[in-house]
């Protein structure tokens, strides 16, 4: 059966390069010398007779869910276009395909550049492509979101939760900081920062 297959499609290859291709007078010989390698390669290299199964995953491909999957409803919205792109990259990571999430999410940006919650995920998601390293690109992403959102609360939290989890403590307590001063006494997120700014207090005392 792999046989039949195969020579099907070098017969509908030809035949395709031929009737639109628009080939060079000459060329059809040299399309049909290359096929002709293409089947001979096939019949030394390949296994035609064997049945076809398909590849699973591997077994760890399962990635717990990030501090950003956690904690991003709390900050950003969840409800719309932007909260299902940044759910469905979320599903990318669990999946370990993080160069998928960072690409659905640029797909998305080109259509919505002025969602801050599409840039704040832009920037996690290249944290977590990088091993939990803040990269200059990812870092541009959080400011994007900053500069597009200057009252979301959710840029410089993310942004700070970023810093903090790759070691940057002093980074991430200023960010925060500067979040806690410019926030209402009765934000939501106050106690959560405040709460994050203790256990950074107690890391650098140690």
């Amino acid at each position: 059966m792999g046989w039949l297959i195969f020579i099907v499609l070098a017969l509908a290859t030809g035949g395709v390069l031929w009737r639109f291709g628009r080939l060079p007078k000459g060329t059809l010989e040299l399309v049909g010398a290359a096929l002709f390698f293409a089947v001979a390669g096939y019949a030394w290299q390949g296994s035609p007779g064997m049945p076809g199964k398909p590849t699973p995953p591997p077994a760890d491909a399962h990635v717990p869910d990030s501090e950003f999957a956690i904690e991003r409803t709390k900050l950003l919205g969840q409800f719309g276009r932007d909260a299902d792109i940044l759910g469905a990259a979320d599903a990318f990571h669990r999946q370990g395909l993080n160069l998928y999430a960072i690409g659905l999410i640029k797909g998305a940006l080109e259509r919505n550049p002025k969602s801050a919650d599409l840039w704040v995920g832009l920037g996690n998601a290249m944290v977590i492509h990088g091993s939990g390293m803040m990269s200059p690109a990812a870092q541009l992403a959080f400011e994007r979101a900053a500069a597009i959102a200057p009252d979301h609360p959710g840029p410089p939290f993310f942004m700070g939760l970023a810093y903090a989890q790759a070691g940057q403590l002093d980074r991430a307590e200023q960010i925060w900081r500067g979040l806690l001063d410019r926030s209402p006494k009765d934000a939501p997120w106050r106690t959560d920062v405040e709460q994050r700014l203790a256990e950074i207090e107690q890391m650098k005392g140690q």
